[in-house]
């Protein structure tokens, strides 16, 4: 599929029609008496009607059959997708988790919604505030399946595998160090190639958007240019044996069944799209003096809160880049956070943690709970030589804030059986180095 084409930028006003229908976007207006081709005119929206225009989401959709044809929807087992943060006591210590298992397709076929398992999490669907930190891990495409999330939006962090999402927009091919983003209410399926594993944000109330630059100026960080959005692509296709739709409403999965293909799109416009980005591409800003700048400024994207400067979530990377900073321990810092961490790692070996946090785990240092280097970063780190030196080369680390205190389901703390107890041993070989009797050195 290195063939799939894209449209270039972030949240703009773009339009699109798949080549073997040209002249099917309606010129002038949005909902022709008669569409052209005789297609159905459906809009999408992301956001209220009212809001500010800056704010505004909306997508006009141009399709063979409305989405609104379809058999009443049915609840459907959840298996280990859920919204219930109250399933076990809450845990304060740090967390780690070991690789995610990935099930052997020889034992059992698994699918992209078949595999999500809810990890974390905290807030409310129904009243749209919240979050959850979701695993995925399948073997096997979705046959005449797509799946929508009414709750909110999902940023998708293939960590193994690639996956070829096909959306009612058109098709994305998301390779690990990529990622991609599908809003709220947008049908989407999910093609693999062998066994597949990644991580899902989803927040429920906010979509994301890019972070504010400041005194940064007018570039750096994720440029607008290198988000992708795909073109339109439809297939006009009966399944006589009926589609299933899979919709997450309220913390929950229902099903319904239509005698159609729902990427029946011919044509689109708007500014509510799913997209994808290529962690490649982010221009890193890091300290070029002293001290260790705050991960901030590593941050990709944001979904605000009601609270000025307070985030639902951001999704942040550690990408390869230089460290120069003079009189300086250079890794992160000890720290407690106001706000909740969670940590997942693509590829290669993490600068504060070189052992036992691997590609496909994580970790959780949830609000106020102490975390920072192991021993051997710390020594090691505090009597190197400063001078200039490739950091994370090789190596993609992210992390998961949120302004919410987050809850552990009983999946991660049990179920899963990749917890690693002992994660609280790394720091217990860390020795007290106070000396009393120190006396500034005389230059």
């Amino acid at each position: 599929m290195s063939g799939l084409k894209y449209l270039s930028g972030f949240g703009n006003e773009f339009s699109s029609e798949d080549p073997r229908c040209p002249g099917s976007l309606p010129e002038g207006q949005n909902n022709p008496q008669v569409c052209p081709y005789g297609l159905y005119a459906e809009q999408l929206s992301g956001s209220a009607f009212t809001c500010p225009r800056p704010t505004n989401k909306r997508s006009w959709l141009y399709r063979i059959l409305p989405s609104v044809r379809h058999k009443p929807y049915t609840a459907m087992h959840c298996g280990n997708l859920t919204e219930k943060w109250d399933e076990v006591e809450p845990d304060p210590n740090q967390l780690r988790w070991m690789p995610f298992t990935i099930p052997k397709s020889s034992e059992k076929k698994v699918d992209f919604v078949t595999g999500l398992h809810t990890l974390c999490g905290a807030g409310d669907t129904k009243s749209r505030n919240g979050i959850g930190i979701h695993m995925f891990t399948c073997n096997t495409s979705m046959v005449d399946r797509c799946f929508n999330n009414s709750d909110g939006d999902f940023l998708i962090v293939p960590q193994q595998g690639e996956i070829l999402i096909t959306t009612e927009f058109g098709k994305m091919m998301v390779e690990p160090n990529e990622i991609c983003v599908i809003q709220q209410g947008m049908r989407f399926s999910v093609n693999v190639f062998g066994e597949t594993r990644g991580y899902v944000l989803e927040v429920y109330g906010a979509h994301f958007e890019l972070p504010d630059l400041g005194p940064i100026g007018a570039n750096g960080l994720a440029n607008p240019r290198d988000f992708l959005t795909p073109v339109a692509w439809y297939e006009d296709r009966e399944v006589a044996t009926g589609y299933t739709v899979i919709n997450k409403y309220q913390g929950k999965l229902f099903s319904s069944q239509q005698s159609f293909s729902p990427f029946n799109v011919v044509a689109w416009h708007g500014n509510y799209t799913p997209y994808k980005y290529n962690l490649d591409n982010f221009m890193v800003i890091n300290c070029v003096a002293f001290d260790h700048a705050d991960p901030s400024i590593f941050t990709v994207l944001t979904a605000k809160s009601s609270r000025p400067g307070v985030a639902m979530a951001d999704f942040v990377i550690f990408p390869p880049r230089w460290g120069v900073a003079d009189h300086t321990f250079r890794p992160p810092y000890y720290h407690r956070n106001c706000m909740s961490e969670f940590m997942g790692l693509i590829k290669g070996h993490y600068e504060a943690k070189e052992e036992g946090f691997q590609p496909g785990g994580g970790t959780l240092h949830s609000m106020m709970t102490p975390h920072g280097p192991d021993r051997d970063c710390f020594e090691k780190s505090s009597t190197a030589l400063l001078k200039p030196e490739r950091v994370a080369d090789g190596t993609m680390a992210f992390m998961f804030e949120s302004s919410f205190s987050m809850a552990v389901t009983k999946w991660g703390l049990e179920t899963c059986q990749r917890l690693d107890k002992s994660y609280y041993q790394c720091w217990e070989p860390l020795r007290k180095h106070f000396d009393p009797n120190w006396r500034p050195s005389k230059q």
